[in-house]
């Protein structure tokens, strides 16, 4: 007789920071995190990670009080029924995506994870096998950081370190000063690290399409190779204004949940590059729905990662089986490969969880090749981490 799942737990990891640090909407004091751990009745333990938000404790009684019933009783490897009578669940309440969706991440993360341990295998195995043993890293950092004696003498001295630990691209953010004090910080970070390293931007929403299209004009002039959320996640027609108008790629989806919130944005190539984050978007399955109907419009499709190792894992892993785009038998990261976000901010969880192997090395991340995500939870570390 097959395995049973015999508990779904959720731990809520949270931390507190010696500086905040900023993007266009937000300012943190602290990390959080939302794991999830499922454990069948022969022992055997699969981890997901859960895209919390800011609201990790609810995320918690979520996964615990409504998807933990759906799934204890029900065979790990029946991954498709489980995630149907959630769905079913979800549209008979109301709830089309959002908390409900991130949370159902983390538990489908958490069943490839223990497929792969129950088999002895990668992940990206089990979707079908890697295209990829590596991928280039891009350094996700150039935040704003208030506390600073002189903010843009921090971010350059930042710049400067990532290309000096190996990497070749890196990301920053804009939105949170007027657009004439921003793209003069884009400029700066631009004569920092010199026209060979790849510079992406990031509003996080921050603009109408108007002041979008304004700002990315300058962005296009300082040879910025994207444009990430430069408009609201909604607002699709604006997201079309900004792409018609630029020569930078438009990026975006890292929020959205589920193939069908990205619907818009691809049939319309509303965007270049499609960002669906594992943790958010319904796990590893509905991100490869996602990629297959990005494929479709031609659109490439980099992950959003920003979590810890077990999203790092999660990502790598989904990375590696994405195609290039368009084929090709050698692709160039950013133009026919993805190129995979590593959040550098700080974060005390993912630093108390993180390995070596998932670290980069030269600007490159390789693919686990262990057993499920390749990565392994120490108990004492969700006691000492936790917050519930």
């Amino acid at each position: 007789m097959s395995p049973r799942i015999r508990a779904v737990r959720a731990h809520y990891l949270r931390a507190d920071l010696e500086e905040p640090f900023g993007w266009s909407v937000y300012t943190t004091r602290l990390r959080q995190a939302l794991l999830v751990e499922v454990e069948t009745d022969d022992g055997l333990i699969g981890w997901g990670e859960a895209g919390s938000g800011t609201l990790p404790a609810a995320a918690k009684r979520f996964v615990e009080e409504v998807l933990g019933p759906l799934a204890v009783g029900q065979d790990p490897f029946d991954l498709n029924g489980i995630w149907q009578r959630a769905q079913t669940t979800f549209d008979r309440a109301g709830w089309g995506g959002g908390l409900a969706i991130q949370a159902l991440s983390g538990l489908e993360v958490a069943l490839w994870d223990l497929m792969g341990k129950a088999t002895n295998r990668p992940v990206c195995q089990l979707l079908g096998g890697r295209v990829r043993d590596r991928v280039q890293a891009y350094a996700t950092g150039l935040y704003y950081y208030p506390s600073a004696a002189d903010p843009s003498a921090a971010r350059e001295e930042e710049a400067r370190g990532y290309v000096e630990r190996g990497y070749r691209a890196m990301k920053m953010k804009v939105g949170g000063l007027s657009p004439a004090v921003d793209l003069r910080e884009v400029e700066r970070i631009r004569r920092a690290v010199g026209d060979d390293v790849t510079l992406l931007v990031d509003a996080n929403g921050a603009y109408d399409s108007h002041t979008a299209i304004q700002v990315g004009g300058e962005l296009d002039r300082l040879g910025v190779a994207w444009f990430e959320e430069p408009v609201q996640r909604g607002d699709v027609d604006g997201y079309l204004e900004v792409k018609r108008a630029l020569r930078t790629a438009i990026a975006g989806g890292e929020h959205l949940g589920g193939c069908e919130a990205f619907r818009e944005l691809l049939t319309r190539r509303a965007v270049d590059i499609a960002q669906p984050d594992v943790a958010n978007c319904g796990g590893l399955s509905e991100a490869r729905r996602i990629a297959a109907v990005a494929g479709a419009f031609h659109v490439r499709v980099f992950p959003h990662v920003w979590g810890t190792p077990l999203a790092i894992a999660a990502g790598l892993h989904f990375a590696a089986t994405l195609p290039s785009t368009p084929p090709t038998m050698t692709p160039t990261p950013l133009a026919q490969e993805p190129i995979f976000e590593f959040d550098s901010t700080p974060h005390p969880i993912r630093e108390a969880m993180m390995t070596e192997s998932l670290r980069p090395l030269d600007g490159w991340l390789r693919i686990p090749d262990g057993p499920g995500l390749g990565v392994e939870v120490d108990p004492g570390l969700i006691a000492r981490l936790s917050a519930d």
